[in-house]
């Protein structure tokens, strides 16, 4: 499946991504990498003729709430690339017809705005030292919409009695085993695609009011669907859930990787168990609203080593 959606977005695309340095306009769907040419630090004194690294960071622009791609081309070969970003540890993936190592990332929800280091830790050919090469990344803050959506669910999921409390209590307790696993391979490829094809109900980092209580900020991306409609896989990957949780309802969530999720809430029917292996527009259920939902539709939400990012941004990033 592609992913067509981009322009039924209601709220617009996200903010420009370009240089910050840049005067020109850059197309509004348009993602462009920020190219820096850094020395390599090690250990030991390198001579003056040291070679340079290659690192691009995509978009540009780098905000709260936004996933980011890393590219690095380093000047000699490598047998393995890792680095850490915001406390996250990263595992690099090599593409050899570009013959350049990249990592997908994302910057938290509550990030401020401010400079923020990538220490990248890259292990030569067999018997070289270790080099370390650091890069300083300025983090800008997104205003997001600030749509304070009113909207009245059933009271047990605003005041539940003991036994709701309970079921609740255990949701949660399978979502922290689940969510936080951070399994090694990568499984996704290429670009990320809309689940459905539908209009946009809802958008990442909105208010919502429930009942007349304010809760915190939209974590994902609602599509206005009936139920019964069929729900894609955004990327392949492994399935992690595909059960029922108490606010979530019949939900899926599929495992890509170093610690990326995509979350797929509110299911009417399921098409996939744990532990399948699926493809990026494979069917993995049918829309509904099951869980603390208003009326039938899809909740989509991309987590990324335990931090929410948005999955309108992700699926405008151009991956390899």
């Amino acid at each position: 499946m592609k992913s067509r959606n981009h322009q039924q977005l209601t709220w617009g695309q996200p903010p420009r991504l370009s240089s910050e340095r840049e005067v020109r306009r850059t197309p509004p769907c348009s993602v462009q990498f920020a190219t820096v040419w850094l020395f390599v630090l090690v250990a030991a004194i390198l001579p003056a003729s040291a070679a340079t690294w290659t690192i691009n960071a995509g978009p540009t622009r780098l905000v709260n709430g936004a996933p980011v791609l890393f590219q690095v081309k380093p000047p000699t070969k490598l047998e393995s690339l890792t680095g850490t970003w915001l406390t996250h540890q990263l595992t690099f993936s090599y593409d050899a017809s570009t013959k350049t190592w990249f990592a997908l990332a994302g910057v938290a929800f509550e990030t401020t705005p401010g400079k923020y280091a990538l220490e990248l830790s890259a292990q030569p050919a067999a018997g070289k030292r270790p080099l370390i090469v650091t890069r300083t990344f300025t983090v800008a803050h997104f205003q997001y919409p600030q749509i304070k959506v009113e909207l009245t669910v059933e009271k047990k999921f605003t005041e539940p009695n003991p036994e709701q409390l309970q079921q609740a209590e255990e949701s949660k307790k399978i979502k922290q085993d689940y969510l936080s696993r951070v399994t090694p391979d990568r499984e996704w490829d290429g670009n990320f695609a809309a689940p459905a094809e539908a209009a946009i109900s809802d958008v990442y980092g909105s208010q919502r009011i429930f009942n007349g209580k304010a809760q915190r900020e939209h974590q994902g991306l609602d599509f206005r669907v009936p139920t019964g409609t069929p729900v894609a896989a955004m990327n392949s990957g492994t399935v992690l859930l595909a059960r029922f949780l108490y606010f979530e309802g019949n939900c899926v969530v599929i495992d890509h990787g170093q610690g990326l999720l995509t979350l797929y809430f509110h299911l009417s029917e399921f098409k996939v168990k744990e532990g399948d292996q699926v493809q990026r527009g494979q069917i993995v259920g049918l829309s509904g609203g099951t869980g603390r939902a208003t009326g039938p539709h899809l909740h989509v939400a991309v987590r990324w080593q335990g931090t929410y990012l948005d999955p309108a941004r992700l699926m405008q990033l151009p991956l390899p």
